[in-house]
């Protein structure tokens, strides 16, 4: 059964690449508790200057580079070590505070909290005695 409020994912047509390069889709979890939605991506090799999100509509799109870097002063032998870029794309419900949206990246895993806004959060309703109805 699906939720109303649900994080989908969801599968388009890719753009066509401008240069060979692996793409890859991320390993991703996602968490939900009363105030916000998590969303958790493994992005190794990547670093913050080389993620790119973007909300539009309800469409969120996760893009994460990794470094083709090869080390100072010295000569390929052997390459094996294959990079290339991380795409992810999720349909997000309308529930979503659009401008408290952080993200943050540390150890190679992406972290998007997507906080509900205050309407769509539960609450607690005082009931009170006595009084006309």
């Amino acid at each position: 059964m699906k939720k109303e409020n649900a994080i989908e994912k969801v599968d388009s047509n890719q753009p066509e690449q401008t240069r060979e390069q692996r793409e890859y889709t991320p390993a991703t979890d996602i968490y939900e508790k009363e105030t916000n939605i998590l969303v958790r991506c493994d992005m190794p090799g990547v670093s913050e200057d080389q993620v790119d999100i973007q909300l539009e509509n309800n469409e969120l799109e996760i893009i994460g580079t990794q470094a083709t870097g090869q080390p100072d002063g010295m000569d390929l032998m052997v390459s094996e070590y294959d990079t290339g870029v991380f795409r992810r794309k999720f349909s997000i419900p309308n529930v979503i505070d659009r401008d408290q949206i952080k993200a943050r990246l540390r150890n190679g895993v992406l972290d998007i909290e997507l906080p509900k806004a205050k309407q769509a959060q539960p609450r607690k309703i005082k009931v009170t005695t006595g009084g006309k109805a």
